[in-house]
């Protein structure tokens, strides 16, 4: 065989080999000048999931509070009793207001949901949490990660529409008493309730794909006790920009937006306020809207300061300590501050407290 013959032969079998077999990834058979691709389509396959899996790992580990066993227990036992005492008292409203037939106004049917959404808000973060100070790896699967900030964004923007939702049922009260029970007839009460636990759950579902959607090159590692939106950002190699416009957008929407239509609502509630003739007439109005103010500036001057304070003056550790407040401490105010200055809530408590020991019901004052 000649050599012009040879190279021949060879060229044919080259290309045979490299039609009949993607996933070789050399084939010489002794022929000189010969070479196929080195790598095939299903190698190439194989090194672009290697480079997804880099880029979104499969767990995380979360930091958390402390690295001291001594810090852990005692934060455990802290945050624990919180826990407890927060479910209670949400639950235990949730109840009074189902049972008590006295109770069954759009106010209390807007603070049973409100309680509602503090038992889901703390459960999405906490039990998470207090495994986590107890256990030496704290790491938390990607699903497990997703669906925490999905839950933990969605309760609380929820909670945002209807702290919106409560403030326009004392603007209707209160400045528009004659039309209070047109506008606010349990048909439109379930409405707006229905709209703002929707409006939370969907625009969390945008937040959540958009910061999954990130490159986090390998990066495991969250400095935070949860996976929360701003430090899974952080933790980002590529996409920040993207995903921080989706963020400022959804805080524009879910927080600066709620909050102004709070602020209007007031606003108009004190200029009829003022307006009353009488001391008493006055006290009973401001004593209306009391709670409901307390409450909205714990939640969304806590809220404010983790998504709208700008970054470059914040250190993760303030951060954390925002976190703590608003998942924690304001969860377990809101039944005490509702309860509390409310004498037709202590009343259906006594009544259930009653019934329960076989004693007769408190008359009402």
């Amino acid at each position: 065989m000649t050599q012009d013959q040879a190279l021949s032969f060879c060229s044919v079998n080259a290309a045979q080999a490299k039609v009949q077999s993607q996933k070789v990834y050399a084939v010489s058979y002794g022929c000189p000048g010969t070479a196929v691709r080195p790598y095939s389509i299903n190698y190439k396959m194989n090194r672009a999931g290697e480079g997804n899996q880099m880029s979104m790992p499969q767990e995380f580990i979360l930091l958390g509070l402390s690295s001291h066993p001594e810090v852990r227990l005692a934060l455990f036992v802290a945050f624990l009793s919180l826990y407890l005492v927060t479910l209670l008292g949400n639950l235990l409203t949730v109840l009074l207001v189902g049972s008590d037939p006295l109770l069954h106004t759009p106010m209390y049917f807007f603070l049973a949901n409100l309680s509602l959404l503090e038992v889901g808000y703390t459960s999405s973060v906490l039990p998470q949490m207090l495994a986590h100070l107890l256990a030496e790896h704290r790491d938390i699967s990607l699903a497990r990660c997703m669906t925490q900030m999905y839950l933990f964004l969605a309760f609380g923007i929820t909670e945002c529409f209807l702290l919106t939702v409560m403030s326009y049922d004392r603007y209707v009260a209160i400045c528009l008493p004659l039309h209070y029970p047109l506008l606010m007839a349990k048909r439109g009460c379930i409405a707006m309730v229905a709209t703002s636990w929707a409006g939370g759950f969907l625009v969390s579902a945008v937040n959540t794909a958009s910061t999954f959607q990130l490159s986090f090159c390998g990066h495991r590692e969250i400095d935070h006790f949860l996976c929360e939106m701003p430090a899974m950002v952080s933790l980002a190699c590529a996409g920040k920009d993207q995903a921080q416009i989706v963020m400022s957008v959804s805080c524009v929407f879910t927080l600066v937006s709620p909050l102004s239509l709070i602020v209007l609502s007031y606003a108009r509630i004190l200029g009829t306020v003022l307006n009353i003739p009488s001391t008493a007439g006055k006290h009973k109005a401001f004593s209306t809207c009391s709670s409901h103010l307390v409450v909205v500036s714990l939640f969304f001057g806590s809220v404010i300061s983790m998504y709208l304070r700008p970054r470059s003056s914040s250190s993760m550790g303030q951060l954390k300590t925002s976190s703590v407040f608003y998942i924690t401490v304001t969860p377990i105010l809101n039944p005490l501050i509702y309860s509390l200055r409310n004498k037709e809530v202590i009343c259906a408590l006594r009544k259930m407290m009653g019934k329960d020991v076989g004693v007769q019901a408190l008359p009402e004052q």
